[in-house]
């Protein structure tokens, strides 16, 4: 088994399978330009993000066909419960626990943390090549370890840090449907980090909703490399119940790898209650967040790809417990932040 998740991870050459092509809700015509576009459900902003992110079209059908229910024992058989080796996951890097702890003391300095990013020669050069970039240059040229640090200050360091890790784990998958998959759920993970942490703003460490917004969806990468392995060409195009039981799957997956990499408690908790969210609303104030931006990033990423218009707003009834005057708000942010193929501008 330990194979087999490793296989999870490498890129091979992709398997020749039928490629989907999203298929578009209704014409972008379909509504007088006056109008404002009509709100969605959650449910089906979810299963059109991931329909998205599979590159497949949309589906009426509802039930679970019998190709699909054999696929799900499949999938539970390799992923589901405990049966896996969690060990054979792929580990964040040595120096991360130790440097997130760091750039959460307020006793750490300069110093002290550019000797401990200097112990990962790789994470040396992204925080060489992040401080070089056009959005922190300077008078005079970034000559030494230390001055970018100091030049990123920990805010920046965190989120640099933490995109050099998810990153190319995210986009780790392969095959046919992972290479575009990969790129998605990055894009989706940068929103969601962006707005998990607007959201939470005020409550507990803003970090910590960064970083529960760009890991919520790693076990998604993981089971796309599993569709690519496992699914028979013949499977077609998926029920909504199949994708919502694999979604499921995959944040099982996604909890059992936040554990696995030891992220904070806070973290692990508010992907807990993302899971179980539909059998029980969030409690905490990061579980809220998380939640509501997940679904903002889903819409966001929807309108990006122009699979829904773009003043499309949130569902009017969410699985969050946060004020519809704060989401909209955060809508707001996002829409003025992420521009279509811009990427992260703030």
């Amino acid at each position: 088994m330990g194979q087999f998740w490793k296989r999870l991870f490498v890129r091979e050459e992709p398997k020749e399978r039928p490629r989907f092509n999203v298929v578009l809700p209704w014409p972008e015509d379909a509504a007088p330009a006056e109008q404002s576009p009509p709100a969605l459900s959650s449910a089906d902003v979810q299963d059109w993000f991931y329909r998205l992110v599979l590159g497949m079209p949309g589906s009426e059908a509802v039930e679970l066909r019998s190709p699909e229910q054999v696929m799900l024992r499949r999938l539970d058989e390799l992923c589901g419960g405990d049966r896996f080796d969690i060990t054979s996951l792929p580990r964040l890097p040595e120096v991360l626990p130790q440097l997130l702890r760091l750039l959460k003391s307020d006793n750490s300095d300069g110093t002290k943390v550019a000797k401990l990013i200097g112990r990962d020669p790789v994470l040396v050069g992204e925080v060489m090549r992040v401080s070089r970039s056009a959005h922190y240059r300077t008078a005079k040229p970034i000559s030494s370890l230390q001055h970018a640090v100091v030049l990123l200050g920990h805010d920046g360091l965190r989120r640099m840090v933490t995109q050099h890790v998810m990153k190319p784990i995210l986009q780790a998958t392969a095959g046919m449907l992972g290479h575009a998959a990969g790129q998605r759920l990055w894009d989706h993970a940068e929103r969601c980090a962006h707005v998990s942490m607007y959201l939470g703003k005020g409550h507990g460490d803003p970090f910590e909703a960064y970083l529960a917004g760009v890991v919520c969806n790693a076990g998604v990468g993981a089971m796309v490399r599993v569709l690519d392995q496992e699914a028979p060409p013949t499977l077609g195009v998926f029920s909504r119940n199949f994708l919502m039981q694999y979604v499921s799957m995959a944040n099982h997956l996604t909890l059992r790898a936040a554990r696995h990499w030891e992220l904070p408690p806070n973290v692990i908790e508010s992907l807990r209650e993302r899971l179980e969210s539909r059998a029980r609303p969030p409690t905490t104030e990061l579980g809220n967040a998380l939640l509501a931006a997940d679904h903002l990033a889903m819409i966001q990423m929807l309108a990006d790809n122009h699979v829904i218009d773009r003043g499309t707003p949130p569902a009017q009834t969410r699985l969050d417990r946060l004020p519809d005057v704060l989401v909209d708000r955060a809508q707001q942010e996002l829409r003025r932040v992420f521009r279509q193929h811009d990427g992260y501008v703030g």
